[in-house]
């Protein structure tokens, strides 16, 4: 029997692509960007890692929780999560004018690679050893379910600050274009059912 389960990316192979899409992200900021290029890749940045924090303490943390054996990165998983909040929402006060603005966008840049590293090099690798590859796949089903219903509600805001963002990318214009079409879709066939 068909199942789309079995097609998905697996959980670990989804942590890693968001991992990469932030760190791209990150390595388009500098502090000699107009402030309104400034802000959309900050809150490009930050909306990114607000719904990817959501998915692992939803679906990932759950499952790993009793499985590894690094505990201890498994204990700091979420308190890093609320610290990268912490500084979202400073973020999100701050003018993108403001050297201020910079230095809480590079501490959060300083405090994601660190909790990705983590993830990397202990818990994705725990995963991959201990849970089927028709098991990852499942939940990397249940992760693409969730993230769209995430999404949805910001798919304007996302494509927006993508395009504003990425606005020397021609690449990045056209996946954020087509992200925000996919979502439209999306959005559009979930309201005529």
């Amino acid at each position: 029997m068909f199942s789309l389960k079995k097609l998905s990316p697996s959980i670990t192979d989804m942590i890693r692509f968001d991992h990469s899409h932030v760190m791209v992200t990150f390595h388009q900021y500098t502090r000699d960007k107009r402030p309104s290029v400034k802000k959309a890749l900050a809150e490009t940045i930050c909306d990114a890692l607000e719904i990817h924090a959501t998915l692992e303490e939803e679906i990932f943390y759950p499952v790993m929780r009793p499985k590894a054996h690094d505990q201890k990165v498994m204990e700091k998983s979420e308190p890093e999560h609320d610290d990268m909040r912490r500084v979202i929402s400073e973020i999100r006060r701050s003018d993108p004018k403001s050297s201020h603005y910079d230095d809480l966008v590079f501490e959060l840049m300083r405090d994601v690679q660190h909790h990705v590293a983590d993830e990397e090099t202990v818990l994705l690798p725990e995963a991959e050893q201990m849970l089927s590859k028709d098991r990852l796949s499942e939940l990397g089903a249940q992760m693409t379910k969730r993230r769209m219903e995430l999404i949805t509600p910001k798919a304007g805001k996302l494509a927006a600050n993508h395009a504003i963002g990425f606005s020397g990318s021609t690449a990045a214009i056209v996946v954020g274009v087509a992200s925000a079409l996919f979502a439209a879709k999306a959005l559009g066939s979930k309201k005529t059912a």
